[in-house]
């Protein structure tokens, strides 16, 4: 690794005193992609590793005219980079509990007191019953919904979008797929996908199906939902922790999906893996952040899923 970094810091000499090198050059160097794949196995040794990258693109972003430059990102960052400074967990979250409770008709008080404020993993078996959206929502709802929209009007960047391990590159291109895929007919190639729901009039045309989970109290803000999860059966999200503001909750309105929920690496010795289905009607709620997790939808009709952060 020092003689990468040697090699670097050579070229990036030579570079101060010419005006024909650009960031395009950098990012092609050999050095620089040693410098990006390094492994994370050994924590230490991956914190000094990236923070040279770090140090290296500071550099490179002062020399050169990249913020001129059209493209949105010089270097793409690992994806499991903002795990390598993680802070670590308190086990409290975690230690004592085997499994996610299920309950009905919670107080708002008792919700935040025996979960929400201790990050406890619950599903609320009455949480989403009389939404709309439970007949309401289907493929052909969405596709006609993003279809009549004009999707570049009215949207926030950052925009997200999940094919998983399907072949899509867009959201326009599943609601391209043929019909027979679509609706999960026998002998064809099952299918899940996710978004980041961020045009305002597809947004205030969806809160006409659904309301803020009841079990949430009036001082609680319901950030406007953020996300959709929809597909057939398999594998959902790999493994994971998220990196978002606040805890979610997500309501399950079609076909089942089931959770496994790990805790912190920290923790492992401490705490329990656990499992549980989530059914239509219910809403899991799981501080993402804390909490690994991992979905599979179940064999029946196409799973669809609305989700939101609160705090």
């Amino acid at each position: 690794m020092n003689k990468v970094e040697e090699r670097l810091n050579s070229i990036l000499r030579k570079a101060e005193n010419s005006s024909e090198i650009t960031t395009s050059h950098f990012s092609k160097l050999d050095v620089t992609n040693k410098l990006v794949t390094f492994s994370f196995f050994d924590l230490n040794q991956c914190k000094i590793k990236f923070s040279v990258l770090v140090l290296v693109l500071g550099h490179l972003l002062y020399k050169s005219d990249i913020f001129n430059s059209s493209d949105e990102c010089f270097l793409e960052m690992p994806s499991d980079a903002s795990k390598i400074f993680r802070e670590p967990e308190s086990c409290d979250i975690c230690n004592n509990i085997d499994q996610v409770d299920k309950v009905v008709n919670i107080s708002a008080l008792d919700f935040y007191e025996k979960y929400a404020r201790m990050a406890k993993p619950l599903v609320v078996n009455d949480g989403a019953v009389s939404w709309p959206a439970i007949k309401v929502f289907d493929f052909e709802f969405f596709k006609d919904l993003y279809n009549s929209i004009d999707t570049k009007q009215n949207s926030r960047r950052n925009c997200q979008f999940f094919p998983y391990k399907t072949e899509f590159k867009s959201l326009e291109e599943v609601f391209e797929m043929k019909i027979e895929r679509s609706i999960l007919a026998p002998g064809e190639k099952s299918w899940y996908v996710g978004w980041n729901n961020c045009n305002d009039e597809a947004g205030k045309i969806l809160q006409q199906y659904y309301e803020k989970p009841y079990f949430l109290s009036n001082n609680s803000e319901n950030i406007a939902m953020s996300w959709i999860f929809m597909g057939g059966p398999g594998h959902g999200a790999h493994m994971h922790v998220d990196n978002v503001h606040y805890p979610s909750w997500q309501a399950q309105l079609r076909g089942k999906k089931l959770w496994k929920l790990a805790p912190p690496p920290e923790c492992l010795y401490k705490c329990k893996t656990f499992e549980v289905v989530v059914e239509p009607g219910e809403i899991i709620v799981v501080d993402t952040n804390r909490w690994y997790h991992q979905t599979f939808i179940l064999p029946g009709e196409i799973s669809i899923t609305i989700g939101s952060e609160f705090d």
